[in-house]
């Protein structure tokens, strides 16, 4: 049996030797004065040897441990040489396959799908919210529990939708994981019930009688007239506040009275079809003649190649004392609840409202799902709205 001051006293000689110190065990001494531990063994029968570290940073006591280790991995049945092969690539695999690492992976995927703007909401939500507590963390070893700590967190300073918003992006990247083999199971299951729920905050819109006075108001509101065109013409349509303002007279076929709004420039990154109505048609046409750009519908006063601002048809509302009443994005509610009234499927109106998450594999023709019915559909909303203002 070896003593730490014989394996410090042992001296480098012309060739490699060495000291034994039991069950297999020794210290391989080499000429330039370096000292290796090293274990002598049999597995299925060939005679295999196993390295446990540099003497003196592993020392005597700690290289028995790991001798006694692998002589109980040898009675179990198993060769230690390949234990510790594995172990140390599971331990690679942790040092990259953190969860900031993997985060970082899918967030580099999932940023061609969604527009720069919510690109860079997500990854400073994530920075701010996640990898600062579990960034470091291999993915595979972060627990339900230690997730909660973190969500908890969030909900402390209020932001109850935030820690939602976040645990769905946790969910998606450990999803990601899963199918990347650096993960097992989505630890965001495993919340369900755990979370704060909060108060649910509609956008302010109109009754149908509300509906009513504010259509014949329209002409009276305080704005430029392109801009209470422009009003108009997201009433007919209701689209997204920011797919009007950057509409190009390019996306309009009006032979085939549709507007295609490019996936560029849409929330879902999908082409959207949105079929003109006979007032919408009549409302582009007056943009037409005061819109001064051969390019944009809307395009802003002081810099012709630019387009209004996303503001400016809620300052026009807010101007006309319906702040807190109205929003742009609220035309939207309107329309949803009164076609819902009236009978149109909740699908179709969805559809038409470019609510719906698609996949990758439905986005190429999903864009004109429905596109009979929601033609007869915005036929029809125009037709209501103009009836219901008396006129255009």
């Amino acid at each position: 049996m070896l003593s730490d001051a014989a394996c410090k006293n042992a001296k480098p000689k012309d060739k490699i030797y060495a000291v034994t110190d039991g069950g297999g065990m020794y210290l391989e001494i080499h000429p330039n004065g370096s000292k290796y531990w090293r274990m002598k063994y049999r597995y299925a029968g060939k005679q295999k040897r196993i390295a446990f570290g540099v003497y003196p940073e592993v020392s005597l006591k700690e290289a028995r441990a790991k001798k006694d280790a692998a002589r109980k991995t040898l009675k179990n049945g198993e060769d230690p040489s390949i234990i510790k092969k594995k172990a140390k690539i599971e331990f690679m695999e942790n040092v990259v396959n953190t969860f900031e690492n993997v985060a970082r992976e899918w967030f580099d995927k999932k940023k061609a799908e969604v527009s720069e703007k919510y690109a860079s909401k997500i990854i400073s939500r994530l920075e701010y919210n996640i990898f600062p507590f579990l960034g470091s963390t291999p993915i595979k070893k972060i627990s339900p529990r230690e997730l909660l700590t973190v969500i908890r967190k969030i909900e402390e300073k209020g932001a109850i939708v935030t820690a939602r918003i976040v645990t769905q992006y946790v969910g998606q990247i450990f999803r990601y994981a899963i199918a990347a083999d650096c993960a097992e199971h989505d630890i965001t299951a495993d919340l369900k019930g755990a979370l704060r729920s909060a108060k649910i905050v509609h956008y302010p819109h109109f009754s149908e009688k509300e509906f009513r006075e504010f259509l014949k108001n329209l002409p009276g509101l305080r704005g430029e007239e392109l801009t209470k065109l422009a009003l108009k013409l997201l009433i007919l349509t209701f689209v997204r506040n920011g797919e009007l303002c950057g509409a190009r007279w390019n996306e309009f076929d009006f032979e085939r009275r549709e507007w295609r709004i490019p996936a560029e420039r849409m929330k879902m990154k999908e082409q959207h079809i949105v079929h003109l109505s006979t007032q919408s048609v009549a409302v582009i046409e007056k943009i037409k003649e005061i819109a001064c750009s051969d390019n944009l519908l809307f395009p802003n006063r002081d810099d012709k190649s630019a387009t209004i601002s996303k503001d400016t048809l809620a300052c026009i509302l807010r101007k006309s004392g319906y702040c807190g009443k109205m929003t742009p994005h609220g035309i939207r509610a309107t329309a949803s609840t009164i076609l819902n009234e009236n009978g149109f499927r909740a699908d179709i109106i969805e559809r038409q409202l470019a609510h719906t998450e698609r996949n990758n594999v439905r986005a190429s023709y999903n864009h004109a799902q429905y596109l009979p019915e929601r033609r007869e559909m915005m036929d029809w909303w125009g037709d209501y709205v103009e009836k219901l203002e008396g006129k255009w």
